[in-house]
């Protein structure tokens, strides 16, 4: 049997067995036709002779009789449908790449318009046509063309797929619905197609969510790397200001530092040159008398000696030499030059602090006191602003957050990534500690404060002990005592700064700080010490510096 097209309206040239063209028609002996093929495997995959349509059975295998008048027609339909398939194969585009061809064209494929889930084949427009008209192929299901038709049908029963077993999540046959699936739910493909198709829409949503914030974040890392060339590019113009500066100060210094040196040593040249004529001078005019004096000696003559001896006896006028010397002319210049340099350094430095603490003013935040963390003796104020230590211990529920041993509170706000920087207050104060620590922190008992626990805090002891809560710790050197202390964190830097604001200038900075959770300011106004220690720490609004 081979795949042939028919193109007439009418039936009755189609095997009732293969439901296409006659192939070598033959006639039984009750008068039905059929392709000598397929009714020739019919019998012989049957125990009975049995007609397909009107059912007879015959005892025997009937004589196959061939049907020269339906075999004259279908060699005539078979002229026509190529006749009529070639000139519609020129109208009809050939399928391209991607798009699933025609099964029976030959030649070129044409693009196929549907596929029938019964014969498992790919029709074109005009090839399609038998299942449009006759009776027969109506029945047969047509659907969008698909290339993969064998995972159409169910492999075991040689069905179309046509249900979801919902039990068992897979598509199934009307037979594997009532053999291997009868206790399970079923719907038909579409119905789950739908809800899935729904299903992946709501999915496809939430990706293209998910995308949007990545791609928002992508952006928002772009404006980091701006913003961090735009810091990069700043500092490195402050940096050649502030160090050509220093280079002209230092060229400047040495060039007066020499000329200053060359001239002191050009006046001592000129000093010693004035001293040496001078004693020349002295020498020459004591030569002179050394010889008159010696002269007269050898007089005899009585009367010349004593009338000469007068005017010879003193030696002549000279200078008293004793304490005349000539000194060093360049000891100490080179001191007093490095002083000096030493106080275009400091100034120098002071500018660059005083723009640093400018650019990090930008990232203040707001920053209020926790009560629910506050060491019992310790007094918040109604904005939650101030704190001191009082000497009552109120009677406060002993929650998980508060600090029960060090007189501590946190700050209400937490952070995990950027920059921020905030001011407190610490004028009158004898004692305080300040500063940032994890969320996680341990907040009962006696508490290790260091960065290996957890906090990154200065503190003030006895009035003028400053200390920076490092392993081990460290003493920073203050010209002056801060009364506003200004604390700034870049968590992706692992950079903890304090500030003195007023003299704009760095106490201390923990760096190479390794930030894996929330970050929360923290603060101590330590013990009242008699009333000594009574100031509060106050946070202050920041007011950018001039």
């Amino acid at each position: 049997m081979s795949a042939a097209s028919c193109l007439q309206s009418e039936d009755q040239f189609l095997c009732s067995i293969c439901l296409d063209v006659f192939t070598d028609p033959v006639t039984t002996s009750c008068g039905h036709n059929f392709c000598k093929n397929c009714i020739t495997e019919h019998w012989n995959s049957n125990d009975q002779y049995l007609c397909p349509i009107c059912k007879k059975v015959f005892n025997t295998r009937p004589k196959l009789k061939v049907n020269t008048f339906i075999s004259k027609k279908v060699s005539q339909f078979r002229q026509e449908a190529q006749q009529k398939a070639s000139s519609s194969s020129s109208e009809q585009q050939a399928a391209k790449p991607g798009e699933v061809p025609c099964d029976i064209c030959k030649g070129t494929k044409l693009k196929a318009l549907k596929t029938c889930l019964v014969c498992l084949i790919s029709y074109c427009e005009t090839h399609l046509e038998p299942h449009l008209t006759a009776s027969r192929l109506k029945r047969h299901q047509l659907m969008d063309p698909v290339e993969n038709l064998e995972g159409m049908m169910c492999m075991k029963h040689n069905k179309p797929l046509e249900l979801f077993c919902k039990t068992d999540q897979t598509c199934v046959c009307v037979l594997c619905s009532v053999l291997d699936h009868k206790t399970h739910e079923f719907v038909p493909l579409k119905e789950e197609y739908e809800g899935k198709k729904a299903e992946l829409g709501k999915t496809e949503a939430e990706i293209q969510q998910m995308i949007q914030k990545r791609q928002l974040k992508i952006q928002e890392i772009k404006h980091s790397v701006d913003l961090s060339k735009e810091d990069a590019d700043r500092e490195k113009a402050e940096g050649v200001q502030v160090f050509t500066a220093l280079k002209d100060s230092v060229e400047g210094n040495l060039n007066e530092l020499i000329e200053t040196i060359e001239e002191k040593q050009r006046t001592t040249e000129k000093q010693a040159e004035d001293f040496i004529k001078e004693l020349e001078q002295e020498i020459s005019d004591l030569m002179k008398r050394s010889s008159e004096v010696k002269q007269l000696l050898l007089y005899e003559d009585h009367l010349h000696f004593l009338q000469n001896f007068p005017s010879l006896k003193a030696a002549p006028p000279t200078k008293d030499w004793t304490e005349v010397s000539i000194h060093p002319s360049s000891e100490g210049t080179v001191v007093r030059a490095l002083t000096q340099l030493e106080k275009t350094l400091s100034k120098e430095m002071k500018k660059l602090f005083k723009a640093e603490l400018k650019r990090v003013q930008q990232y203040a935040v707001d920053v209020t006191l926790d009560p629910d963390t506050a060491h019992p003796q310790l007094i918040l104020s109604d904005d939650g602003k101030q704190v001191n230590h009082g000497d009552v211990k109120k009677n406060l529920p002993d929650n998980p957050e508060r600090f029960s041993y060090c007189v501590c509170v946190l700050g209400k706000q937490s952070f995990s990534s950027g920059r921020f920087y905030f001011e407190v207050q610490v004028k009158g104060k004898t004692d305080w500690d300040l500063g940032v620590s994890r969320e996680s922190i341990n907040r009962k008992g006696q508490i290790v404060v260091s960065p290996q626990d957890g906090h990154w805090t200065i503190r003030l002891r006895n009035g003028n002990e400053y200390k920076a809560r490092n392993d081990p710790p460290v003493v920073p050197s203050l010209k002056s005592q801060p009364q506003k202390v200004g604390v700034f964190v870049d968590y992706e830097e692992g950079l903890v700064s304090f500030y003195d604001v007023d003299a704009a200038a760095l106490i201390y900075s923990f760096t190479g700080c390794s930030f894996t959770e929330k970050l929360c300011p923290v603060f101590s106004p330590f013990l009242n010490q008699g009333g000594k220690n009574s100031a509060p720490l106050i946070i202050c609004p920041v007011n950018q510096t001039e």
